[in-house]
């Protein structure tokens, strides 16, 4: 019998548990009322900024920088939680927004 005609085993695949380190900074949160998307054939690029209001600049608090596959699945899982949330707490409605100037 050649190696060709030998019975192929099935591999189980092994089940990797991931363990995310969220340090204590991080896990504070950084309020942004403002993002920016932008991208190249390659990747996508998030910019989130707080926009402080009566003032004429702004700051990034943080830039993510992810592929189009990768996005694609954020988008999704956003889509996903939105609906979800809409079903608990009612529909997010965009046509009343706080008063002053919009960013």
């Amino acid at each position: 019998m050649s190696e060709n005609d030998k019975p192929k085993e099935k591999v189980a695949a092994k089940e990797v548990q991931l363990q995310i380190d969220l340090d204590d900074q991080i896990a504070q949160g950084m309020y942004c009322n403002l993002a920016m998307v932008n991208h190249t054939p390659t990747e996508f690029t998030l910019d989130f900024i707080y926009v402080q209001p009566q003032q004429p600049k702004a700051k990034v608090r943080a830039r993510i920088i992810t592929s189009p596959q990768h996005m694609k699945r954020l988008v999704l899982a956003l889509q996903d939680n939105l609906a979800r949330y809409e079903r608990s707490f009612g529909t997010i409605d965009l046509g009343r927004l706080p008063e002053g100037p919009m960013h």
